[in-house]
């Protein structure tokens, strides 16, 4: 009796209070959030650890379920008994598969069948490897551990599941390890990322086939019906499913929020095929599975979806199922030198057969070794899907907890070497362009305009065309102008930050390019039609990391392209008061580093509208733009830019040098004499810019004389009408010093803060300039 009044109360929910004598841990719900706080704690603290050696977050989730569970904490039974008790894991389990249910909804939602069908021979001879020879390693692994340390085990299921855990490859995890490695570009990138996929489908068929044989059923006849109506619920789903979700999709438009009716149906059947799943014998997680694979993964419908699901699920309920994997995962149970010798050869045997037969293949295919070895390892890397196969296994019986220890291990150590054996073996960012094609840095008349456009978003697409539009030069100059439009996109946490990835794997490639024409991105249909109308080289990239070193990626493409110059927005965007609104601050720090690492001019753009809010046809491209110049070789840059804006038929460009005229004392101060050692070179640069417009209508050129910085001021408001200022970032000279207390934006220099504070009255947008000096930076030739 005694111990029976020691248990928990287990039906009830909630509490009435420690008032009332109640201890909350003793019920459902309290505990449950003091299980989902500690999870949340231990594995983002895990993850915060783990950063410095780049990491995936899933390593850091694994090993902070094996932390909490008996292998670590979980030897204190006190702790065990009180956080995680055995009465309440029905109810974690549930919630961890429930998040898992919707997790696998959204995996679906990022693989593309249709991207599949163009795989090529190359692609699918690794894929066919590196499932292939795993698998049969992976049944012969199985028969030394049937005859050691899972006696008894049925051997049909037994085999496959060692088969299909030896064979997976974790596509989110890779994806993931890609972008952080910033390989997602290249042909290694494009390489795993393809395979990967194929790899990801096969392993789920294969999934599907070993839970078959798990049923506890004995006859093979119950095996064979499990696994027709499988196939039978997909043929199904695949005939009733996508005219239902194209009908939802055609009728949620571009801009406009989506019918949260449609959202709920869409829930509701990723849960109604997840219980017919179950009910079959394969699992609910193949009905979520298959539900996203069957969503249109084109127009504003399935991102709806990704943004209703994701943080819940992948931040919150997610994390759960890896700390239930965790409690079943006990590694005191690996003893004695056979066992720790089993985990050696199931470790070596998953690492053999993925690599050697991804590396084997690859080099058939003529692949430099390098890049073989590399994908070998991209390949053995391993994720939630390994977890899900092992946590079935146990559940069905098929994998006995010595096993289970051995294979979560396994998992843990292959995907944990990957990012340092790929960094050591493979570095592709690190490759220096060859000088002699890198001639121009700087912007020069006679000779083509090379232009890395950045952008973070569809607002700042408008201003950047017509910019480049003004660059063009004459209607003469066919192929004066090359410009590369890179996307900035962060890289985030967030399981759908890969769909990203598709998009960057088409790095390179025409905007025109079929696979890439979608009515749903604004972008393409932007720069098409600029790139066709204009008859400008415009080619697309993409940059996708994190915040803190998504700058080398901007400097690397600028080093590889042969830029002339990098145009970056200002972080800060212009309301409908015609004030400045911080977008993101991160974006500051970017443009910041930048300026400091660039191996080539740079242009940070505030963007006030130039030309309106929408493109204009070159034909009706009317702008004023007025460059104000002091002095110093950011000042020279402006005005080289300004001077190639003015050979286009639509502009007028009104340049205004300041001269220094003192007046009487108190309106001076004390000056190095050697101020502006760079006054020659200025003046030459002013007599090449004036003898070269002198015959020009559309060019006006000034010499003023201000005796300080505030008649300077007043001169270049007068000048607030048109359409852009084009200023140096560092003006040098006597005005130049005294403008120097009024810098806000340290991007921006004197000058750009002046124009950008909310004192000047201008609508005008803003180009800040800083001229490439050679040996200024310290890994202007070497970017990281």
């Amino acid at each position: 009796m005694a111990t029976n009044m020691s248990c928990r109360p287990p039906a009830k929910a909630t509490s009435n209070g420690v008032f009332q004598g109640d201890n909350p841990i003793n019920f459902a719900l309290p505990l449950l959030i003091v299980q989902i706080c500690l999870v949340l704690v231990v594995t983002r603290s895990l993850a915060f650890l783990l950063k410095p050696l780049r990491q995936p977050r899933v390593i850091a989730e694994i090993a902070g379920g094996i932390l909490l569970g008996p292998s670590a904490l979980g030897r204190n039974k006190q702790y065990l008994h009180s956080i995680f008790p055995a009465e309440s894991l029905t109810v974690l389990d549930t919630v961890a598969n429930l998040g898992l249910l919707f997790f696998l909804f959204l995996v679906g939602l990022e693989l593309d069948l249709k991207a599949l069908r163009h795989t090529g021979k190359k692609v699918l001879s690794i894929a066919a490897a590196g499932i292939s020879l795993p698998f049969a390693l992976g049944v012969g692994t199985s028969f030394v551990l049937r005859a050691t340390i899972s006696k008894g085990v049925d051997a049909g299921p037994f085999l496959v599941f060692m088969g299909v855990a030896l064979s997976i490859t974790a596509f989110p995890v890779l994806a993931r390890i890609l972008a952080e490695l910033k390989l997602l570009t290249t042909d290694v990138g494009r390489m795993a990322m393809s395979a990967a996929a194929v790899n990801d489908v096969a392993a789920w068929i294969l999934l599907a086939l070993a839970i078959a044989l798990s049923g506890t059923g004995r006859s093979p006849i119950i095996a064979l019906w499990v696994f027709l109506c499988g196939f039978g619920f997909v043929l199904c789903s695949s005939l009733i499913a996508p005219p239902i979700f194209r009908w939802m999709a055609r009728r949620c438009p571009e801009g406009e929020p989506v019918n949260e009716m449609y959202v709920c149906a869409t829930l509701a059947a990723v849960l109604a095929a997840g219980f017919v799943t179950d009910a079959i014998g394969i699992h609910a997680l193949f009905g979520a599975f298959i539900m996203g694979i069957l969503i249109p993964k084109e127009g504003p419908f399935a991102s709806a979806l990704v943004d209703k699901v994701e943080d819940l699920v992948s931040g919150l309920f997610l994390p759960l199922y890896f700390v239930s994997s965790g409690l079943k995962t006990d590694v005191a149970t690996i003893r004695g030198l056979q066992s720790w010798g089993l985990l050696v050869l199931v470790i070596v045997t998953a690492c053999l057969g993925k690599i050697a037969g991804t590396i084997a293949v690859s080099l058939c295919c003529r692949m430099p070794v390098r890049e073989a070895v590399a994908l070998g390892f991209l390949m053995n890397s391993k994720g939630l899907v390994e977890l899900i196969v092992l946590n079935i296994g146990k559940e069905r019986k098929v994998l006995n907890d010595q096993t289970f220890a051995i294979m979560i291990l396994m998992a843990l150590f292959t995907t944990f070497i990957t990012t340092p054996i790929v960094i050591a073996v493979y570095k592709p960012a690190k490759r220096k362009s060859k000088g002699d094609n890198y001639k121009y840095r700087t912007i020069h008349q006679n000779a083509e305009l090379r232009m890395l456009v950045c952008f973070h978003s569809t607002s700042n697409i408008p201003t950047m065309i017509n910019l480049v539009e003004a660059s063009r030069g004459t209607t003469e100059k066919r192929e004066g102008l090359c410009v590369y439009a890179m996307h900035l996109m962060e890289l985030t946490e967030r399981s759908s930050a890969i769909l990203m990835v598709h998009k960057a794997r088409k790095n390179g490639r025409p905007f025109w390019n079929k696979a890439l024409a979608s009515g749903s991105n604004q972008v393409i249909v932007a720069f098409e039609a600029f790139g066709q109308l204009s008859r400008v080289f415009v080619r697309p990239m993409t940059a996708i990391s994190a915040m803190s070193d998504i700058h080398e990626d901007i400097c690397t493409s600028a080093e590889r392209k042969r830029a002339a110059i990098i145009i970056l927005p200002f972080h800060k965007h212009q309301r409908l008061d015609g004030t400045l609104e911080s977008s993101r601050s991160e974006f500051g720090t970017v443009n910041r580093k930048v300026l400091e690492h660039a191996p080539c001019s740079v242009g940070i753009l505030v963007d006030r509208g130039l030309g309106g809010t929408a493109q204009v046809s070159a034909s009706n491209f009317s702008s004023i733009i007025t460059v104000p110049f002091f002095g110093g070789c950011d000042d020279r840059e402006a005005l080289s830019y300004g001077a190639r804006m003015a050979e286009h038929p639509g502009i007028t460009l009104v340049a205004i040098r300041f001269l220094f005229h003192p007046g009487t004392q108190e309106d001076t101060i004390t000056l190095d004499p050697h101020t502006n050692p760079n006054s020659s070179l200025d003046e030459n640069s002013l007599a090449e810019f004036k003898n070269k417009t002198s015959q020009s209508s559309s060019v006006k050129f000034e010499e003023i004389a201000v005796r300080n910085a505030a008649e300077a001021i007043e001169i270049i408001r007068e000048y607030h009408h048109c359409s852009m200022f084009v200023v140096g970032r560092k003006p040098e000279g006597e005005i130049a010093i005294e403008l120097s207390p009024r810098i806000e934006f340290p991007e921006l220099g004197p000058v750009g803060s002046l124009l950008t504070s909310p004192g000047f009255p201008t609508a005008a947008s803003v180009l800040v300039v800083q001229q490439y000096q050679p040996g200024s930076f310290s890994n202007s030739q070497d970017i990281s």
